[in-house]
């Protein structure tokens, strides 16, 4: 599960093929869409909650209140049934997708006037993620995958890939990490590095939240 922009997206995967996937875009109710979601896709799998055996969850960046969505679902949903969660950056989700060769970016909604950012080669993530204006981002001209385009037309003329990152996707990401960590798992240094794209389940937060908590009251004197 994905809930790190403005799109709530589930999936269930058997470790070969996704088997179900919802998409619902809708900024404001992550926290009314995700929980049907999930139950959709397991029924939609003829599955049931005991058949999981690992949870997958975007770990952003992202708006603070919609991430924390989707990563206290993910770890509640785990210890409630017993299972490992493992997180992966969302940013990396989107960029899975985006076919061709070249240097690319995936820039999200950052809200502010602000994009989140990383940017990628062949070899991966080469820079990032962090979180700038968009006339701010190093390599602006590339190509860009995910909201960016939509948002900045002016800075991000070409846009690739997809807007917002798929929960099957994020799926395939962690079911190769793990089975080529599973495969080298002689060796300690190689099975960690293949699952490096792995990370905890807890928010890539790169700014403070909009909501803070109020300093201490004025002293008014008559």
């Amino acid at each position: 599960m994905d809930t790190a922009t403005p799109a709530v997206t589930v999936a269930l995967h058997d470790g070969d093929q996704p088997l179900a996937q919802i998409v619902t875009v809708d900024t404001h109710r992550h926290a009314e869409v995700l929980a049907p979601a999930i139950a959709k896709v397991i029924a939609d799998a003829g599955a049931t909650p005991q058949d999981l055996t690992a949870v997958a969850v975007g770990v952003g960046p992202g708006p603070y209140t919609g991430l924390r969505v989707g990563l206290v679902t993910a770890k509640v949903l785990g210890a409630a049934l017993g299972i490992p969660v493992y997180g992966v950056c969302s940013l990396d989700v989107v960029a899975a997708d985006v076919e061709g060769e070249g240097p690319f970016l995936v820039t999200t909604d950052a809200r502010r006037h602000e994009l989140y950012w990383a940017r990628y080669d062949a070899s991966g993530r080469c820079a990032g993620p962090d979180v700038s204006a968009p006339g701010r981002i190093p390599g602006g001209g590339l190509p860009s995958a995910g909201e960016g385009p939509l948002l900045y037309p002016e800075f991000f003329p070409t846009s690739t890939g997809p807007t917002y990152p798929a929960a099957a996707t994020l799926c395939r990401l962690v079911a190769a990490a793990l089975a080529r960590g599973d495969a080298m798992a002689a060796d300690s240094e190689s099975a960690l590095a293949a699952r490096s794209i792995l990370l905890a389940p807890e928010p890539l937060y790169l700014r403070r939240p909009d909501a803070r908590e109020p300093g201490a009251p004025k002293r008014v004197t008559p």
